[in-house]
């Protein structure tokens, strides 16, 4: 059982409610809490994502073990343990009540019985928003995502919202699109009846 905190949290209603129409929150240096709806806005279409040669060499060797939902607070922590972060305790706290009623969902990657890295997001009927991802051992992360993006492959799912892009986003097939035709695609995946655990 967790230890209680005094941090308020984001209701779970106004956060779903967010994700619904585009929006997501993001903790700024002074601890306040901001709203974001990019444009363009990154996302993994997932008829077209790129396993890079190299990974699908990892990914035969079975180096990692995948597992789902075992350790969510240990990996929103670790992705919160860099110099400048948007994840406050505030927001790890509202991500812990998403997943304590089943929004939110961690994917890690297991070596030798410990979290060698993964990734934390929210799920809404066919829409999965990846929020952020880590790594202690090198790949970890990239077979995280790559167990991601086959569990919603797998289940229907429509659309894999990355929000910004990277670089390293990009090697996956990760693309800009517009505000209006990331609605549009929202809209179409919160239509579909997709259940991610």
């Amino acid at each position: 059982m967790r230890k209680p905190t005094s941090t308020a949290i984001i209701p779970a209603s106004l956060l779903l409610e967010a994700y619904r129409s585009g929006i997501f929150p993001m903790a700024l240096e002074n601890a306040e809490i901001a709203w974001f709806s990019p444009d363009p806005r990154g996302i993994i279409p997932l008829d077209a994502f790129h396993l890079p040669h190299g990974l699908r060499r990892i990914l035969k060797k079975s180096v990692f073990e995948l597992k789902i939902d075992t350790a969510f607070e240990e990996v929103i922590r670790a992705c919160a343990e860099r110099e400048e972060t948007w994840i406050s305790e505030q927001i790890i706290q509202s991500y812990l009540n998403l997943h304590d009623l089943g929004y939110a969902h961690s994917i890690e990657a297991w070596s030798d019985g410990e979290l060698a890295g993964g990734l934390y997001g929210v799920s809404l009927q066919g829409a999965f928003f990846g929020e952020s991802m880590f790594h202690r051992k090198t790949d970890a992360s990239k077979v995280a995502l790559a167990g991601l993006v086959g569990r919603l492959q797998r289940r229907g799912f429509a659309l894999l919202d990355t929000q910004y892009i990277t670089p390293h986003l990009r090697t996956f097939g990760a693309v800009e699109i517009s505000r209006r035709q990331y609605l549009r695609l929202l809209n179409q995946a919160l239509a579909l009846r997709c259940r991610f655990a």
